[in-house]
This record gives structure tokens, C-alpha cells and sequence, in this order.
């Protein structure tokens, strides 16, 4: 997989604004000034011109798939999701044939799927469409309970905002947390969310006008601390079995799982920015030792702290200054 320096967004007929939007916001602005990364970006279309959009009216692309045939990541927004022209789906083809990232927000993943991408691949779209999208690519396996899904240079992102997500996961997982954290920071979105879509589905609760956000704040700022659910439930002025279902609720999780998420963050962000050792990261995560660091981040990352550390302290020019 190549570093990713350059992006093109494909606006296919139909093309959503909003998820068009969320590409150009991530990967079409130069964050230099603030840390986060600049691309070579554009946006392009099967041939220069008008392409109508969902919403009524057209936009004028000015690029059409030469801008694709190099990229190192080429984003579908969500569109129609219907018949794709086989030029499109070639560059699709071509991109993934070549290494290229391939990602795709909400229905988008219909063109991927069309241009079999999808063929024995986890992956994902919007919780309304994943039956479809089942139907088109039975060889797939399509979760629509998660928010996106990478598997193997191929991310596909369920609806709207999880989009948002896909592409900080992309910007992290390839330039690492700070970029991320810089992107997410200028767009005022947080760099991650926990849960899945399913929490989205339906409203298990009524829309309340205290939320969890003030203890969230907390725990960002304690992570070094033991916090336990009682501990948690009694600050939160709450009995644990009403905590525990407010929690799940607002963030798609349990506590233990986000505060492990958040200490991994954490985490790589100081084995980014600083020379501290593993040993003092872990305790400044609350993780405590090397060893339960270790244990967590290869779980979740894939790779270990050390070998994270060589990979992204090395390479602050691709994300601007600290």
C-alpha cells in the first residue's frame, strides 16, 4: 500500500452533496497551518460537465477519470446506487489492481460493489440499504451494525456522518492520530466514534437534556486514573444499571470499551509526539505497564507500540508541523 499524497473523489449521477462535501472537507483542504496534512486532491466524473445531484440541481466537475488513474485513494460518495458506466467502474477496478485505497460513504458502496470489489469482502453501507447491497454481491459479507469497514486496501462507511469516520480512519491509519486528531479539530467532530449504526436504528431512549458529555470530558482528562463503573455511575449521580444503559446509549459501548479506545488514542499520540518511554506511555494512558499496552494496542492496531513509533514519529512532513 503506497503513502496516501494523493486524492479523487468520483461524482457519480445522483451524487449526494452532503457526502460529496465530507470528502472535499477531510481531503481537499490544506491543514498544514494547524498540523493536520495537505493532498493533491480533485474531484472528477466519467466526463467533465454537469452531474446531477440528489438534491435538484447539478454541479460542473471539471476533471474527468485521468484525475483518478493515479491516485492513491479514490473516494465514492453516496449516489443513485443504481447502473455505473463501465468506464467508472474500470478506474474503480484499476485503482484497487494498482494498491490504491478505495473507499465509499453510504450508497457509494453500490458502485463498488458493481465493480466487484466487494467479492468476498467484509463491508458495509447505510443500515436501509445493506439488504440490497447483500443481494447484489452475495459473496459479500455486509455488517450493518458497524459505522465503516476496512478490509484489505477496500473501506466502505455506512450513512451521513460515518463517512466523516471512514475518512479519519483512513487519514489515521495512514499518516497517524495527530493528523487525524488536527483534521477532526479544525472540522470541531471527534477523531473517533465508538459503536456501530444500530444505535441509530431506533431511540432506546427519550431525548434527554442532560447527557454524559461533562463525565466524557472527565475521563479524556483522567485517563491515567482506575475509573470503575460504580465509581463512574456514583459521579454521574446515577444507579450502575441506569449508567450503564445511558452509556451504551449515547456512545454504542460500554465504558471498559471506550475507555480502552480512548487510552489506545492516547497513546498514539504520545508514542508520535514524544520520546517518552513505552513503559511511561502506559502508565500515562492507565494502561499501567508495557505489557498491557502491548496487549491492547496490537489487538486494536495490528501492530506494536514500538513498531507504530518507527512508523509515524518519522514522518511529521506528511502532516504538517506539531
Amino acid at each position: 500500500m503506497r503513502v496516501l499524497r494523493s486524492v479523487a473523489v468520483l461524482a457519480l449521477p445522483e451524487v449526494a452533496p452532503f457526502e460529496l462535501g465530507v470528502a472535499c472537507e477531510v481531503f481537499g483542504i490544506d491543514r498544514t497551518d494547524t498540523g493536520g496534512p495537505a493532498f493533491d486532491f480533485a474531484v472528477c466524473a466519467v466526463r467533465p460537465g454537469p452531474v446531477t445531484t440528489s438534491m435538484g440541481f447539478d454541479l460542473v466537475v471539471e476533471r474527468g477519470l485521468d484525475a483518478a488513474a493515479a491516485a492513491d485513494l479514490v473516494v465514492v460518495p453516496a449516489y443513485g446506487g443504481g447502473e455505473v458506466a463501465d468506464a467508472a467502474l474500470d478506474a474503480l477496478r484499476a485503482a484497487a489492481d494498482r494498491g490504491a485505497w478505495v473507499l465509499s460513504v453510504c450508497s457509494g458502496a453500490f458502485a463498488l460493489g458493481r465493480a466487484g470489489l466487494l467479492d468476498g469482502r467484509r463491508c458495509t453501507t447505510h443500515w436501509m440499504h445493506t439488504d440490497r447491497l447483500a443481494e447484489l454481491v452475495p459473496t459479500a459479507v455486509v455488517d450493518p451494525a458497524v459505522l465503516y469497514v476496512e478490509d484489505r486496501g477496500v473501506v466502505t462507511s455506512a450513512g451521513t456522518a460515518a463517512g466523516i469516520d471512514a475518512c479519519l480512519h483512513l487519514v489515521r491509519r495512514e499518516l497517524g492520530a495527530a493528523a487525524a486528531a488536527a483534521v477532526a479539530r479544525r472540522m470541531v467532530v471527534p477523531p473517533h466514534r465508538d459503536g456501530g449504526q444500530a444505535q441509530y436504528v431506533d431511540t432506546p431512549l427519550p431525548v434527554q437534556a442532560d447527557t454524559l458529555e461533562p463525565l466524557l470530558v472527565w475521563m479524556l482528562d483522567h485517563l491515567a486514573d482506575d475509573m470503575s463503573v460504580p465509581d463512574l455511575a456514583a459521579r454521574a449521580l446515577m444507579s450502575e444499571r441506569t449508567f450503564a444503559r445511558r452509556f451504551r446509549a449515547e456512545t454504542g459501548t460500554t465504558p471498559a470499551a471506550w475507555l480502552i479506545r480512548q487510552r489506545v488514542l492516547r497513546a498514539q499520540e504520545l508514542l508520535e509526539r514524544t520520546d517518552a518511554p513505552v513503559e511511561d506511555v502506559a502508565r500515562r494512558c492507565g494502561f499501567g505497564t508495557a505489557a498491557v499496552l502491548r496487549h491492547h494496542f496490537t489487538r486494536r492496531l495490528g501492530t506494536s507500540p514500538a513498531a507504530y513509533r518507527r512508523t509515524f514519529a518519522a514522518r511529521p512532513s506528511l502532516a504538517g508541523p506539531a
